[in-house]
């Protein structure tokens, strides 16, 4: 028996109608490429959402049409987060700083029709336009005054599309599991893959988001976005604030410690969500000014594992909460996040961050489970660790066109493998030891990469650092710790493994230290261990031998 209910899709529109008519005066602040600052509400973000829409389909974009963007974090990358999918077409959003040649790849694989594009970028399309040939035309996301001079043919300029468009518009009505989004994943290993999110799933994993940090959100709250919006689904956040009413900042181009520090200060921002490289770099620039941005009482941290010693300063130094998360691109993305029940909240302050430091408790939708190398399931008692697999609405069901990769990432049961290896306590908070391809076999024992980087970063003179394994004749494999110092610091290799000595077991420590001006990192603050483990493979420890 059905029950009776309205059959009313799931759909992306909605979200941007219910901010319109609830939160309508609630607003968007972007810093702009152009060098000034647009504000606008969610009501007139809607209008121009609109007209978008009828533009889009004026150009002939219709239902399943893919359109790419390569944009910054601003109101016109968010104005086509709504218009492509509530026209029935699909919005893809690319990483600019993937290499040219997988660049290549997603563009054709995805069959994109036309290409959104920041002013930044528009040298980086010039390069490769010659091998998009599904490209119908390429749209630069800037006024007529700035558009710049482009050996692009077929290209338009994003605020003409708007002339004549109407501000009123009767929203298509389609399947919820009709596709709504596109992205891909770094390609780390063998071509990206493509996660296709649908109108169900978004709508969804912004309501689920809403219930697990609705503390952060909500019209006595101003939220930065750190994170791209190229990346994983912007975590959700295009969505996430207008149905709160949450007022949104978008930082642009600019996301070094100083540039956030400033906007943060001046915006009013209260919340923020980014990786822990950029928490990293505002903590050095508020370590700099003595002063934390004014109005900043919490930050979510996801991405890659957030160091103990970073968490504990901001707490402890700056009264900023942090909330550590993790997921995935296919997980639309977030999978746990760290809020503390109530009796976690008593607890003494480092046995609060003990529990902080670990990745968190599993979102609604999302169901997680562990287990060994036979595929056995392992117990939840925290001391058990294995291969970590997920299912639910919001997980993806296989890879765009790609059956090999999806054929790979299931198990026997349908769930998705992550490709982390974790523990998951009796309260359900789940550790994260390492990735299957980061972390290090030395002598039939695991060392987690992840917990050597972050003991590492405690020092006081290290910024930034980095573990790979190297062959070792006896061992198999043993750690090489890779560093960035502080600036104007001055520190040595026997230094920082002296700090270590009581912070890890003693075979963890590394068989050398070494340090770079800078690490590799991805355009949203990862470290690129491929990178590293392709410049160090002829590096030979000093213990081999």
């Amino acid at each position: 028996m059905r029950g009776l209910m309205m059959d009313m899709p799931l759909s992306i529109s909605g979200l941007i109608e219910y901010a319109a008519d609830l939160h309508g005066t609630r607003t968007i602040t972007s810093k702009r490429l152009e060098g000034d600052l647009h504000r606008y509400t969610y009501r007139e973000a809607r209008d121009r959402i609109a007209q978008l829409a009828h533009a889009l389909q004026a150009l002939g974009i219709g239902e399943c049409d893919r359109v790419a963007t390569i944009a910054w974090n601003g109101y016109r990358h968010f104005e086509l987060y709504y218009a492509v999918p509530s026209i029935g077409a699909v919005y893809h959003t690319i990483n600019p700083r993937l290499h040219p040649d997988q660049l290549i790849y997603i563009v054709n694989h995805a069959e994109n029709r036309y290409l959104f594009v920041d002013l930044t970028f528009v040298p980086l399309v010039e390069a490769l336009i010659d091998h998009l040939p599904t490209l119908e035309g390429v749209v630069i996301m800037t006024d007529r005054a700035h558009m710049p001079e482009t050996k692009l043919a077929n290209v338009l300029c994003y605020e003409e599309l708007f002339e004549g468009q109407p501000t009123e518009i009767e929203w298509p009505v389609f399947d919820e599991n009709q596709a709504a989004g596109l992205c891909y994943t770094s390609g780390t290993t063998g071509n990206p893959k493509g996660v296709l999110y649908s109108h169900r799933s978004n709508v969804l994993h912004a309501l689920a988001t809403c219930m697990t940090v609705s503390s952060a959100l909500g019209e006595d709250n101003i939220l930065l976005p750190v994170v791209p919006l190229f990346h994983a689904n912007a975590w959700v956040l295009p969505y996430v604030a207008p149905i709160t009413g949450t007022d949104l900042v978008m930082p642009g181009a600019a996301l070094d410690g100083a540039s956030v520090f400033d906007m943060m200060d001046e915006e009013g921002v209260t919340v923020a969500f980014g990786v822990p490289t950029v928490w990293l770099w505002l903590l050095a620039e508020m370590e700099k000014r003595g002063a934390k941005p004014g109005k900043l009482s919490m930050i979510g941290v996801g991405g890659s594992a957030a160091p103990r010693p970073m968490i504990e300063t901001f707490e402890k130094k700056y009264g900023i909460e942090v909330v550590h998360g993790w997921g995935m691109t296919e997980m639309s993305p977030i999978g746990t996040l760290g809020h503390l029940s109530a009796e976690m909240n008593e607890l003494p302050f480092d046995e609060r961050i003990d529990i902080k430091a670990r990745q968190g408790r599993r979102m609604w939708g999302v169901e997680m489970k562990i287990v060994d190398e036979e595929g056995k399931r392992l117990p939840h008692d925290g001391k058990a660790s294995g291969e970590l697999l997920v299912r639910g609405p919001c997980v993806t069901s296989g890879y765009y066109n790609d059956e090999a990769a999806t054929a790979a990432a299931f198990d026997d049961e349908g769930w998705f493998r992550t490709g982390d290896i974790a523990a998951i306590d009796g309260q359900g908070f789940l550790f994260v030891v390492d990735r299957t391809k980061d972390i290090i076999k030395s002598g039939g024992e695991w060392i987690s990469s992840i917990d050597l980087e972050n003991a590492a970063v405690g020092h006081p003179d290290v910024a930034l650092a980095a573990v790979i394994g190297l062959p070792h004749p006896e061992w198999g494999e043993r750690p090489l710790l890779i560093l960035v110092a502080r600036e104007g610091a001055e520190v040595k290799g026997e230094e920082v493994c002296t700090y270590l000595a009581d912070k890890v077991a003693k075979w963890w420590l590394p068989d050398d230290v070494v340090f770079l001006d800078e690490l590799p990192l991805t355009a949203t603050g990862k470290v690129r261990k491929a990178t590293l483990r392709e410049q160090f493979k002829d590096y030979v420890l000093p213990t081999v031998g």
